[in-house]
């Protein structure tokens, strides 16, 4: 395989398509950072150089490249003399991910209820409607994907593309810790009534109802915090129980029941809970 120019590798994974030419390391380190992030390689796993340059048919160069980009990313630990390891998520930055995001996620969603054209407001039912398809399926990886489309369109439709970037930054270890949480009881049928009533608010033009449905949705991670832990103690470095502590003494508690399902919320019969959800998953299963 060229280093130079690859064009033709990604049906491999489950990232979108880019919409560019990548070079080797640029391409490696694109699905190195998504299996990372989608915890399809585990905090603690190593990672074998020598297995991606004959994987991608290249040189140690790019290869090399690639995983320092990812060490400065904070996602894998170069360790002299011991190899490298994907990192551990990182506790103490949770809380301040969170609060971030929802700072600003709070103020985009106003603006795509008072801004979005109706177009808008068609794509994130369509989105809406995939998310149904892939609970429907039990797929986590097609749910969390379209989870990121509706946040990023949401944004689109606030007239606020750019600020997807900066959320991207913000949340690198925070998506790790999201996609442990989709496996527990109910939590995808929870996030996906949370995003239905998001797209009525915006639908709706209500600004202040819109923030408070996606303020909400994301201090649902907060609480989460001391909860994850038994699903793979070894994941994370630092005490989330003492990150909760912080979250909490910052935000105020979210309700615990979960959005019902009401006017052109998702139907019982469309977030119906499936096997698949009904109790956290092993390591092997997230």
């Amino acid at each position: 395989m060229s280093e130079e120019l690859i064009t033709s590798v990604w049906g491999v994974g489950r990232p979108a398509s880019p919409t560019r030419v990548m070079n080797s390391a640029q391409l490696i380190h694109f699905h190195l950072r998504d299996d990372i992030i989608s915890m399809r390689r585990r905090p603690g796993e190593p990672i074998n150089e020598k297995d991606i340059t004959q994987a991608y048919g290249v040189s140690r160069t790019p290869v090399r490249e690639a995983l320092l980009r990812l060490s400065e990313e904070g996602l894998i630990d170069i360790i002299a003399k011991s190899g490298t390891i994907v990192s551990r998520i990182p506790a103490d930055e949770l809380p301040e991910a969170i609060l971030a995001r929802k700072a600003i996620e709070q103020m985009t969603a106003r603006m795509a209820a008072e801004l979005a054209a109706k177009s808008d407001v068609l794509k994130l039912r369509a989105i809406v409607e995939r998310q149904k398809e892939a609970l429907r399926s039990n797929d986590i990886d097609g749910f969390h994907d379209e989870d990121e489309a509706l946040h990023r369109s949401i944004m689109a439709a606030a007239g606020l593309p750019g600020i997807w970037r900066f959320v991207e930054g913000i949340k690198v270890q925070l998506d790790r810790f999201r996609r442990l949480t989709l496996p527990q009881a109910h939590r995808m049928e929870r996030a996906l009534a949370e995003h239905v009533e998001l797209v009525d608010a915006i639908g709706a033009g209500l600004s202040e109802k819109a923030a408070t449905v996606i303020g909400d949705h994301l201090d649902w991670l907060g609480a989460s915090l001391p909860k994850i832990r038994e699903i793979g103690p070894d994941y994370f470095s630092g005490n989330l129980e003492d990150a909760h502590v912080r979250w909490a003494r910052r935000s105020p508690a979210p309700s615990v029941a979960p959005a019902s399902p009401v006017g052109n919320r998702a139907g019982a019969s469309d977030i119906a809970p499936r096997a698949g959800h009904m109790e956290i998953k092993s390591r092997e299963g997230a």
